[in-house]
């Protein structure tokens, strides 16, 4: 029977490594001392640590500091990798040490043992492809984490933009769909001036409009690399030439936009970048957190609340109370965006914490800036799908509110003034009389004028309720 581990040995000593696994020493001694979470790292945190490794193999074998057998032997194990292979060989949790070593000598380990065996040796046996030699030449984590996380995110940033793309536009088809229905408006949830759903619905695309601009705009920042600074940003060991050629196979490689930075040293200290980024996110999940309150508040009832929209209904709502609906797509989106403001809140107090030349905190960083993008991305998708796209406007009672609104008073205050539409409004409340009948009933305008103040559409609109009779209070 074959042996069931195999020996490697690095500076600390031999250790004793699953023979059938692709990974080595240096990740065995991660998993042993970082067991912490039980999770794995973000499929995007190990793709774009392969594509540093490819770009860096056709970088040193273009100018031929590496083996061009070697660069395609590492080559062909990274495209094996982005195929999709030995996915369950990237084993280090996201809570490890410093700076993310534990992660890319994983990455380093994995290529350098695929590599020999490509070229028909064993794992373990690092000859003739080296993970520090070759995998890693020319590179440190250093350089490689901070460019991982640029090239992570934005290789993410196509699928969260077009599912907020796909949101905003459904909300603005709303928006145009309800755009003839007129609605109560509330602010400090009581009565105000009335509004029309449809302006609703277009104000809620235009946040996540505006939210995707900010995303964008930070994201430009994230196409500056630092890759070629080494160890401290000074580039040591690097060839004067590897900087734009890295730049210009990662582009190839990744089909990205990006830019060789013009200052690897401050590219390697700060991770303002990143939190940039992050807060970008934050931001955006604010709006869609209040949208989606929003709806929550909006299908209260639907006996006892405004009842004024019907949300699809995607599930039994309630384990004892047959028949009962719940917002539960608008629930599971507060409960994300949350998620996001809090993994926010890490990548900030993580990107403050780097000390002189590095920040030691990125493999939080990463880990939780990629996962904000990703469960931002699926939950625009499942809010557009299974909620948005199916709202319906309960016209019936949005007009039973709008006309109960004691906010309408406002209107009449270009015509009798603050102090009785004041008092007009509170009488209104107390007897349980609408304004419209308590104007006619006081006569408080003349008859052929009622209706054109009060007109309820007009109201959403800018201009002076009746504004085309003349005006009696305050002059």
């Amino acid at each position: 029977m074959p042996a069931s581990t195999r020996s490697e040995k690095d500076p600390l000593g031999a250790r004793d490594v699953p023979a059938d696994a692709l990974w080595g020493v240096q990740t065995l001694r991660a998993q042993e001392n970082f067991p912490i979470s039980g999770l794995k790292p973000l499929w995007p945190f190990v793709m774009a640590q392969v594509w540093i490794k490819k770009a860096a193999a056709l970088t040193h074998k273009e100018t031929g500091r590496l083996d061009a057998k070697l660069a395609d032997a590492i080559v062909a194990a990274a495209d094996e990798v982005l195929a999709g292979k030995h996915t369950d060989q990237f084993v280090v949790d996201p809570y490890q040490a410093g700076a993310g070593t534990s992660h890319n000598m994983n990455v380093n380990e994995v290529l350098a043992n695929r590599a020999n065996e490509l070229l028909g040796a064993q794992r373990g046996t690092y000859a003739p492809v080296h993970p520090n030699d070759h995998v890693n030449m020319a590179q440190s984590t250093n350089d490689t984490i901070p460019t991982n996380i640029r090239l992570a995110a934005l290789s993410q940033l196509g699928p969260l933009v077009a599912a907020f793309e796909g949101l905003r536009d459904a909300l603005a088809a709303k928006g145009r769909e309800f755009d003839h229905i007129v609605k109560a408006g509330r602010t400090h949830l009581q009565d105000a001036m009335p509004i029309r759903l449809g302006q609703e619905f277009t104000a809620y695309a235009g946040s996540i409009d505006r939210g995707l601009r900010r995303v964008n705009e930070a994201a430009d920042y994230l196409r500056d690399l630092g890759i070629g600074g080494s160890a401290v940003g000074t580039g040591v060991t690097v060839e004067k030439e590897y900087p734009a050629l890295m730049n210009k196979h990662l582009r190839a490689i990744t089909g990205l936009d990006l830019r060789i930075g013009a200052d690897r040293v401050q590219l390697m200290q700060s991770m303002g970048d990143a939190a940039a980024f992050s807060a970008s996110l934050r931001v955006l999940a604010v709006d869609l957190s209040k949208i989606a309150s929003d709806l929550r508040l909006m299908v209260m009832g639907p006996r006892t609340g405004i009842d004024e929209i019907k949300l699809p209904a995607v599930q039994p709502g309630s384990s004892i109370m047959p028949g009962k609906i719940n917002p539960s797509i608008p629930e599971m989106v507060n409960q994300v965006c949350f998620q996001v403001m809090g993994l926010d809140t890490t990548v900030s107090i993580a990107a403050e914490h780097g000390q002189l030349e590095l920040n030691v905190m990125m493999p939080v960083i990463a880990f939780n800036l990629l996962l904000s993008m990703r469960i931002l991305t699926n939950t625009a998708t499942v809010l557009t799908e299974k909620c948005v796209v199916g709202i319906e406007a309960n016209e019936p009672m949005l007009a039973y509110w709008v006309e109960r609104s004691a906010a309408l008073a406002t209107a009449l205050m270009p015509h009798i003034g603050y102090a009785k539409a004041a008092e007009l409004s509170k009488k209104s409340v107390k007897e349980g009389i609408l304004i419209r009948e308590m104007v006619k009933r006081d006569q408080l305008l003349p008859a052929d004028e009622i209706d054109d103040v009060l007109d309820l559409r007009k109201m959403t609109d800018i201009g002076v309720p009746g504004g085309k009779h003349e005006m009696k209070a305050g002059g």
